[in-house]
Formats: structure tokens, sequence, C-alpha cells
């Protein structure tokens, strides 16, 4: 592994090596007895216990680089970005900015914020793309106040957009508040760049006993029907026509994959119906508190 070979080389080269020591050993002696089949046998084990070191060397590695790229992504990158949004905020309340400054600050926040974000889906993505479940810290949570807040910062960064908000009935559950708001703002930035921009964008909820239904509509182009099969894979960038589609900045394909990993953390949902006439809804069902056998860590009330 050393010497730059993959899992793959690695395996073949072990392969390969294995059966030329045994052509080599039959064509000594044709003829071989008990004890040559013994020998070929503890050849055999040996081969196959350097194989699983070597496996287990390249595992450890991948594992090594892993923790060491969420570690720059998480301290690295964030902590400057979390300076220049300070910054940003800081100079836009202390100093009479003009039109045009007042928007270059904006601008500065909007793309910060967008980043930050990028970073966040990256660090899930890392996690689960390996296997790894998505952790869960639970709490009370109140969701049209998570979700009136989210419209809130939407609101502010794209002003030009509409957005609208329709709660309804209860809307508490037991829920991890961060990544519910990773849900609902993933969704409402995929709906504001393939949405038609002269149309609203609207964020629904409402609820039942046991289950509470999130969706988020937007007019516009339909998703084609070969892509529909897989616009909750990672890394699938879904183009519309360049006139209807409005860029968001930070988006690579992993927003609606880590939708759909969060929501099934939580014992849920989400589905997708897209068509010409009525346009692109994308539903979240979840239960109101997380069911018993996932893997979650309890926290305090969060909000």
């Amino acid at each position: 592994m050393g010497s730059g070979f993959d899992i793959v080389e690695v395996v073949a080269e072990y392969r390969a090596l294995r059966a030329s020591v045994l052509r080599l050993w039959y064509l000594s002696d044709p003829q071989l007895d008990l004890s040559a089949i013994d020998d070929i046998t503890r050849f055999n084990e040996s081969l196959d216990q350097s194989l699983a070191e070597a496996v287990g060397s390249y595992t450890s590695r991948v594992d090594q680089s892993r923790r060491m790229f969420l570690a720059i992504l998480g301290h690295d990158l964030r902590n400057p970005l979390n300076c220049i949004s300070m910054a940003a905020q800081l100079v836009s309340r202390t100093t009479a900015a003009g039109p045009g400054s007042a928007r270059a600050l904006a601008m500065i926040q909007t793309n910060t914020q967008a980043i930050t974000r990028l970073i966040s889906d990256l660090i899930d993505f890392a996690s689960t793309g390996l296997g790894s479940a998505m952790p869960l810290t639970c709490g009370p949570v109140d969701l049209e106040e998570l979700c009136c807040k989210v419209c809130d910062e939407f609101c502010l960064a794209y002003p030009q957009r509409t957005l609208r908000f329709h709660p309804n009935g209860d809307l508490t559950g037991d829920w991890d508040a961060a990544r519910l708001r990773q849900v609902v703002s993933n969704l409402i930035g995929n709906a504001l760049q393939h949405g038609a921009t002269e149309r609203p964008v609207d964020l629904s909820i409402s609820s039942n006993t046991s289950t509470v239904v999130l969706s988020v509509h937007n007019e516009g182009p339909p998703i084609p029907p070969e892509m529909l099969a897989t616009i909750f894979d990672p890394l699938m960038r879904h183009t519309l026509p360049e006139s209807t589609a409005q860029r968001v900045p930070g988006s690579i394909g992993l927003g609606l994959y880590i939708v759909r990993e969060i929501v099934v953390a939580h014992g849920g949902t989400v589905e997708v119906v897209s068509t010409a006439q009525a346009g692109t809804t994308f539903t979240v069902r979840m239960p109101r508190s997380h069911p018993e056998d996932n893997s979650h860590v309890d926290a305090p009330a969060a909000r």
C-alpha cells in the first residue's frame, strides 16, 4: 500500500502470486502427496493473512485521511468563514453604507452562509457515504419556529424572491433541530434554484396525532422523469434550462441526498412529485419522535 497501489491492484497482485506459486509447485512434482497438500494449505493461509493485513492497513489509512479531511473542513475553513461573516455584519451595523455597499455586504453574508452549508453537506456526506448512520441529537423542537427563522434568512438573502410560509396545527416534536434546519434550508434552496423566478416558493407544514408533514412547492419546469429515480442520489446535479433556473452558490449535488439521510434517520420518508401543470413538490413525513432503535444522543430542549 505504501508503494502507491490501490486496494484493487493489491488484491489482484495477491491473486496472481497465489496462481503462480501453485502452478510452479505442481510442475515441480506432479505426484503431490498429503504432506504437499498440507504445505499448500499453510501457504494459502499465510497468503490470506498477508492480504487481510494489507487491506486492514489500507482501510486504516483511508480512515485517517477521512478524519483529517473532516478536521480541515470543520476548523480551517469554518473559522475564517465565521470571521468574514461577523466582520460583514459588524460593518453593516456600524457604517452608514450606501445602496451599493449594502448590496455588497449582503452578497458577502449570503455567500459565506452558502459555503458554510456546503461544508456541512460535505462533512455529512463524508460520514454517511462511508456507511455511517446520520448522527442525531434529539430534543423538543418547535418546527414552526424553526421554519420561520429559516424563511426569514432566505428572505433577507433573496429579497427579489417571494417565499410564503403556511403552518397549521401542533408542530412540536422530538427531533434534531440542527438537522431539521438543514432539511428545510436545502429544500427551500433547491426550490429557489430551480423554480420560476417570478413565482413564489411555498413552505407548508401540517400535522396529525403522530406525524408531521412538511412540503416545499415551486412552479416552473418539471423535473424530467428520467431524473426522478436519482434525484436523491449524492453528487447528482440536475440541471434545468438556464433561462428558468437561478444559480444558488455552494451547490454540488449533495443537498437532496442530505435531506433524505436526515429524514430517514428520523424514521421518516421524503418524496417528490413534479409535473408541468402542478409544479414541483417535495414532501417530508416524519413521526413526532424518533424510532427507539434509531442511533441518537438525547439532549436538552433545542430550538
